[in-house]
């Protein structure tokens, strides 16, 4: 009998992930490598793609050898990562820029004033700024890639040459509503198109991956966000899940229809592709949170008030409300629905008897907060009711942040069995290309949440709209910025 088992590399900021998932959604065989970006200034982050394709080859590879033959390959990965390198050699130009990267920003001003809307968090500004400085000619036989297309090179020994419609679609280089990259912008950064790669589905057949034993074939592929949604079985209009790692961020899925604007929402949300199979988009919104779980790095590793990030649900715990106390978690500014680049992080109410427990719950609270406000604009930009909310990510393992999710949003909390369901959604893509799972209603019947926690009593959101307008607009020339 052929196997049923898939490799699932997943490549995310700070280390890269093999596993291997069976027909039932377990995952086996998991290898991990650190592999954690440079910021040789601030706003700059960069990697060595390298040493990135090295670890995730190395993970693959010691995967395979402690579970055998496989039926197919998915990735997933951080979206809008830049590699660009040399076709020939396959060496790149220089380091790869990382997606939170901002040494761009000035650029996304000026082609704004242009009429040019891009973002710094795009591919499109850090591509223009690698040629720039390494083939300012525009004359070298170069090649870019965000980061799967960049490991499925490394995979198939430079034979492919490709990205998906997840990945794509966050890159500011492709035709609003299309599926080809946009000349218009292509033009006006000097780009050429032949370094482009070949946009493809996200599951279906794409290229061997000789780089393996065996060869397997690479059959599934899409960005992190989408990848969870997918991994929690979130694949029927209306559900959605919110993925609360270093910041957070809401997917949901809409189905055939586009949404009804081009770039970004009333309230905030981005449309983006859920996934793309038989040359059909499943379309999605996205709500983004700038700031989670760098909110209780900041109690760990700066206020020195826990030890791990763990600790804080049983500091949370020791108390049973904040007295009062509200933080508003914005070190980086806010996102959706109010992109205010210049909103600082706000601790409010503070008395002479707050104490190390009501000052971590208000933390721990003050996050789930922003995850209602997520619900709340896509639920205006879409039309639609969520009816319950699905969660993973590093955060999602502390109970009384969970229950606290449940409570600002008045919504059942479905945890997921796995901190990371990007692994998961990688593997459905590639199982249902290879026949291991029939199609998405089978997908969304294997989801199995290791919880349900329901709401309590609900929380004071006017008070916490009142708390998110003392922490707006706290630099005002970076909340003057708009993408």
């Amino acid at each position: 009998m052929a196997t049923q088992q898939l490799l699932v590399i997943d490549i995310g900021t700070s280390s890269v992930r093999a596993a291997v998932v069976g027909p039932d959604g377990s995952v086996a065989h998991e290898q991990v490598r650190q592999t954690l970006p440079d910021t040789p200034a601030p706003g700059l982050v960069e990697f060595d793609a390298t040493a990135l394709a090295d670890a995730a080859l190395d993970a693959a590879r010691a995967t395979l050898a402690a579970s055998g033959p496989v039926a197919g390959v998915g990735v997933a990965n951080q979206r809008a990562s830049t590699v660009v390198w040399d076709a020939d050699s396959g060496q790149p130009v220089a380091p790869a820029i990382g997606w939170q990267d901002l040494r761009t920003v000035g650029d996304c001003l000026v082609l704004q004033a242009d009429g040019l809307r891009l973002a710094p968090n795009q591919s499109a500004t850090k591509l223009s700024h690698l040629l720039d400085l390494h083939d300012a000619e525009r004359s070298r036989n170069l090649r870019f890639g965000t980061i799967d297309t960049w490991i499925t090179w490394q995979l198939t020994d430079g034979r492919a040459h490709v990205t998906d419609h997840t990945n794509a679609g966050i890159t500011g280089l492709v035709q609003t509503g299309q599926a080809a990259w946009d000349p218009t912008v292509l033009e006006r950064l000097s780009i050429p198109a032949s370094m482009l790669p070949t946009i493809v589905d996200s599951s279906g057949s794409i290229a061997e991956a000789t780089a393996l034993d065996g060869a397997p074939p690479i059959c599934g592929m899409a960005g992190d966000q989408q990848a969870s949604l997918i991994g929690q079985g979130a694949v029927h209009p209306g559900l959605a899940k919110i993925t609360f790692g270093t910041g957070a961020m809401l997917d949901v899925c809409l189905g055939v229809e586009r949404p009804p604007f081009d770039v970004r929402g009333p309230n905030g949300t981005f449309p983006i592709v859920a996934w793309q199979v038989a040359d059909q988009p499943v379309w999605g919104l996205e709500a983004i949170m700038l700031a989670a779980g760098t909110n209780v790095e900041w109690l760990r590793d700066d206020l020195g008030i826990i030890e791990t990030a763990a600790q804080s649900h049983e500091v949370a715990a020791a108390c049973d409300d904040t007295d009062g106390v509200m933080y508003v978690p914005a070190p980086l500014g806010l996102g959706t629905p109010r992109w205010d680049y210049g909103a600082r992080g706000t601790l409010l109410g503070v008395t002479r008897g707050t104490a190390r427990p009501q000052i971590v719950r208000a933390v721990l609270e003050g996050v789930a907060q922003r995850g209602a406000d997520l619900v709340e604009a896509t639920e205006a930009d879409a039309d639609i009711n969520i009816p319950s909310l699905r969660v993973d990510g590093g955060m999602s393992d502390n109970p009384t942040f969970c229950q606290a999710v449940a409570d600002a949003t008045q919504r059942p909390v479905e945890v997921s069995p796995v901190t990371e369901a990007t692994t998961l959604g990688a593997a459905y893509l590639a199982g249902i290309a290879t026949g291991v799972w029939s199609g998405f209603d089978e997908i969304a019947e294997l989801w199995s949440p290791a919880t349900v926690i329901e709401p309590g009593p609900a929380t004071d959101r006017d008070r916490w709209r009142d708390a998110v307008d003392r922490a707006a607009t706290w630099h005002g020339d970076l909340t003057s910025i708009e993408f």
